[in-house]
């Protein structure tokens, strides 16, 4: 299985982070290229790589960190998703407001679906801020909660399968039209910082 990133932000540096901690193979990108990249991974170690948008887009699972309006631009050149793996991390935000995006009622997963035909979209490591996504989410003897909604369990499955290699506490809500909505921006999970006892 292999994994990507494609954002280098809070978000995107935050998970390249844990799958370093975790010494899971990642490869990260941006739309910079691969060279902006150098800095961030030789600070995290050989298990994350830099690599160019085309790369890091033919991953197993390739997970979108990037702002809710980037991913048209993001996703441009990846060839057909074939039932992959694209995992939501974004939130769609109002700026400079900081208020959910009025999307006339629709989930913002699915709109992030319709710019990857093709692919089964999973909601995910959107709801916990970045400097806690960050950090080790062991604490005390718990784990760190991750939602995660999709319309498609098996791929559900395999995020969340993902999310506990990397040490948080995956709980599997669902449906985007259900789960979905409790995470994206402005829903009753956003910013939530639980743990889970094993």
């Amino acid at each position: 299985m292999s994994y990507a990133i494609i954002g280098s932000g809070a978000i995107g540096s935050a998970l390249a982070r844990a799958f370093a901690r975790k010494g899971i193979d990642v490869v990260i990108a941006n739309s910079r290229g691969a060279a902006s990249l150098g800095a961030l991974t030789q600070s995290l170690g050989d298990t994350v790589r830099a690599a160019e948008l085309t790369e890091a887009l033919a991953a197993d699972i390739v997970i979108l960190a990037v702002p809710f309006d980037a991913v048209g631009s993001a996703v441009a050149g990846a060839d057909a998703w074939n039932k992959r793996i694209v995992v939501d991390a974004t939130n769609a935000i109002d700026f400079p407001a900081f208020t959910p995006r009025d999307l006339g009622g629709r989930p913002s997963s699915k709109i992030v679906a319709e710019q990857v035909p093709g692919a089964r979209v999973v909601k995910a490591f959107n709801t916990i801020p970045a400097a806690i996504l960050a950090s080790d989410p062991a604490d005390s003897g718990a784990n760190r909660v991750l939602f995660v909604s999709g319309n498609e369990a098996h791929a559900s499955q395999e995020v969340a399968d993902l999310a506990e290699e990397l040490g948080f506490a995956p709980i599997i809500l669902g449906a985007l039209d259900d789960g979905g909505r409790l995470q994206q921006f402005g829903g009753p999970l956003t910013g939530q910082n639980l743990l889970r006892r094993k």
